[in-house]
């Protein structure tokens, strides 16, 4: 599920962004957040992303200063997700019920 989150906290000037992620077992939602977490955003300041791992759900925060800063940041780690699941989907064997 994912939601801007200017409503919820009024008080904040930066936009917000959460995407939460359902993956098979807990285990891919570790090789997930391992595989995502080693990208830092290239730019100092003017955004923030938070990885998570709560069971079997990834869960990504971002806030940023900037609409544009947040559009590019979001699109750029859906194209690394992207890359992770079918890596995942190749080479990891499946997920135990």
């Amino acid at each position: 599920m994912a939601a801007t989150d200017r409503e919820m906290n009024p008080e904040s000037e930066k936009l917000q962004f959460r995407l939460d992620v359902p993956f098979p077992s807990p285990r891919d939602a570790a090789i997930a957040l391992g595989s995502l977490s080693p990208d830092r955003e290239p730019r100092k300041g003017g955004i923030d992303k938070q990885l998570t791992v709560t069971d079997r759900t990834l869960t990504v925060r971002w806030s940023a200063e900037e609409a544009r800063i947040l559009r590019v940041s979001v699109d750029s780690f859906l194209d690394n997700l992207s890359l992770v699941l079918e890596t995942m989907q190749m080479f990891a064997p499946p997920a135990s019920q």
